[in-house]
Formats: structure tokens, sequence, C-alpha cells
């Protein structure tokens, strides 16, 4: 699990492709301090684990198979490409952001792009099977960032970003027209599935349903 406050961002130094896969290596800095093989890190919002490293060349490598391929925008990136990291959550570390899973749920485009004053407001396109979870001041975790919905509209949402964040992942780096992965918060697609699949005759009954929910404050 990962929070979406990116810890730094990395380059890409090499794409190995494969049969419908690809290994990466990254460069980076920081996170190299505390990595291990085996372990799980948040690149641009995809969870990935670290196959092989190399502190001394400031480095580390990472496979990527074809279902991520196809769900992410990690199919557009090339040598140079710069991507934000994060290593997994620790139990004793606060959770500034919120709950990422690594596990996107599909990209998005970038459709506009303004500042105000010190902010930049992005806009971003994305399908109506991704919408339905994305909800005003809920959160979204963009290219791996955890950030606050600001509006929904009918075909896209609006974040507005703050000068740290600009300056301490790859946002700026995005033009109008750019993919970004997107992960949307998981709680409203497991309530939506507990609520639209009945139980069974084997299962006993469950208390939840949107009058429940709706009583407990959560709608």
């Amino acid at each position: 699990m990962f929070t979406g406050i990116v810890e730094e961002t990395g380059t890409i130094l090499s794409i190995q492709p494969g049969h419908l896969s690809a290994s990466l290596t990254i460069g980076a800095d920081s996170i190299l301090s505390d990595i291990h093989t085996g372990d799980s890190i948040c690149v641009n919002g995809v969870c990935l684990t670290v196959t092989d490293f190399h502190r001394e060349k400031g480095c580390f490598t990472a496979d990527i198979m074809g279902e991520t391929l196809r769900r992410s925008s990690f199919g557009i990136l090339s040598k140079g490409s710069h991507v934000n990291l994060e290593r997994a959550l620790s139990l004793t570390s606060r959770l500034g952001g919120h709950i990422v899973s690594g596990h996107i749920d599909g990209t998005g485009t970038i459709t506009g792009i303004r500042k105000e004053s010190t902010a930049h407001w992005f806009t971003i396109e994305t399908d109506s099977s991704l919408l339905r979870y994305i909800v005003e001041k809920g959160s979204i975790a963009i290219d791996g960032i955890s950030l606050t919905v600001a509006t929904v509209t009918p075909n896209s949402f609006q974040v507005s970003i703050i000068p740290h964040t600009a300056q301490n992942t790859t946002l700026l780096h995005k033009s109008k027209g750019d993919i970004v992965n997107l992960e949307c918060d998981l709680i409203g697609k497991y309530v939506e599935k507990l609520l639209a699949n009945p139980t069974t005759s084997s299962q006993p009954a469950s208390r939840l349903s949107a009058t429940f929910l709706a009583e407990h404050g959560y709608m």
C-alpha cells in the first residue's frame, strides 16, 4: 500500500521490450537508501516489484506485464521520461495522503492546464466507468500523486495543485493531451459491489444497504 505522497521523481534509463511485457530500469536517488529485491515501488501510480537494483549506479529495475501495459500509460514511456516514485507504506509512516493500492483503474487525458495565483489547475477527461467513482472533494491518485478532486462534470474532473506538489512531482512536465494513470478511491468500488450482489441462501444476510449507510452518515 502507498499514500500518494511522492518521495522523488526518477528517470527512465532504459526500456527492454518483451512479448507483451517490458523491463524498466529507472534512475533514482533517495529511495535507493532503503530498497531490496522484491520491494514494491509505486511508479507513476503503478505498483511494481524491484527485480534488481544498483545503489552505486543509482538505479533499479522492474518488470511490467501485458495487463499493466494495456491499462496504464507505460506504453508511451520512453528513455528520459520522468516518473513519480514512492516506496511502500510502513507501519510507522504518517498517512499524509490517502490509501493507494498501486492498482490503477485506467487512464485519463489532460485537456486543460491553467495557473491561478500559486496554484495550477488540471482538467482531466476520462471514461464514465471511472468518473462514477470520482466525487467532489474526494481523493484521486494521478500518476501516483494523492490529490483532492475539486470539481466533477459528466466527462471530466479537475484538481488544483500547490507549489510543493508542482515542484516535487512530474505534473508540470505534462502538457495538454498527455495521458495520466488514475486510481479511484478504494471504498466506493467495494461498497458498490457489496450493494449490487445480493447474498445467496447459504450466506448470512448482510446488514449493509443504502438505507443503513445513509442512517450512519455515509451517504
